[in-house]
């Protein structure tokens, strides 16, 4: 039952999360007009939701995402992994410029959520940090690579199918 109440809780506060991004918008943004909007879309919230219900039916347990600015797919996949609340949820994120040229503003509210407890934040660049995950035999039930000269490289392997700018689902077995 303490279980139970944990993950409602964690749910619930992801969702809050998500809501207060989509409001209020980030508390920080790169000094380019309009870059929130442009880089997140918060007005299409509903491209999130449709990927966080995607997630949910797929059971999604694993996922790995390249890219994760002002978080707003970073939170719909910690709040479809919470629903999924499969034993051991996983999300790594890829973003070598998170730290450095986007103060954390995204990782901070991930943070915030608690999704801390199941990300992964890898600093390393994507044409480095992919390949060391499929040799490690991490097989994702989805991946997310956006558009960057690093992301551009196909990969192969259990669970990993990818594309520029698009999300994969895969599955355990290929």
């Amino acid at each position: 039952m303490a279980d139970m109440l944990k993950t409602e809780h964690w749910r619930t506060r992801v969702r809050e999360v998500r809501r207060q991004l989509v409001r209020e918008g980030p508390p920080w943004t790169r000094d380019r007009e309009g870059d929130f909007e442009t880089v997140t879309l918060p007005e299409c919230e509903c491209d999130c939701d449709l990927l966080r219900d995607l997630l949910i039916s797929e059971g999604a347990e694993t996922v790995v995402e390249v890219g994760l600015a002002y978080a707003s797919s970073a939170l719909a996949i910690g709040e479809a992994l919470a629903n999924v609340s499969p034993p051991r949820p996983r999300h790594v994120i890829i973003d070598p410029f998170q730290e450095r040229d986007w103060s954390n503003v995204g990782w901070d509210p991930l943070r915030s959520a608690g999704l801390d407890s199941i990300a992964t934040l890898v600093l390393t660049p994507s044409s480095i940090a992919l390949p060391q995950l499929v040799t490690a035999s991490l097989p994702p039930d989805a991946t997310r690579l956006t558009r960057s000269p690093c992301a551009s490289r196909p990969l192969s392997g259990p669970g990993w199918r990818s594309d520029q700018n698009t999300w994969q689902i895969g599955t355990r077995s290929g």
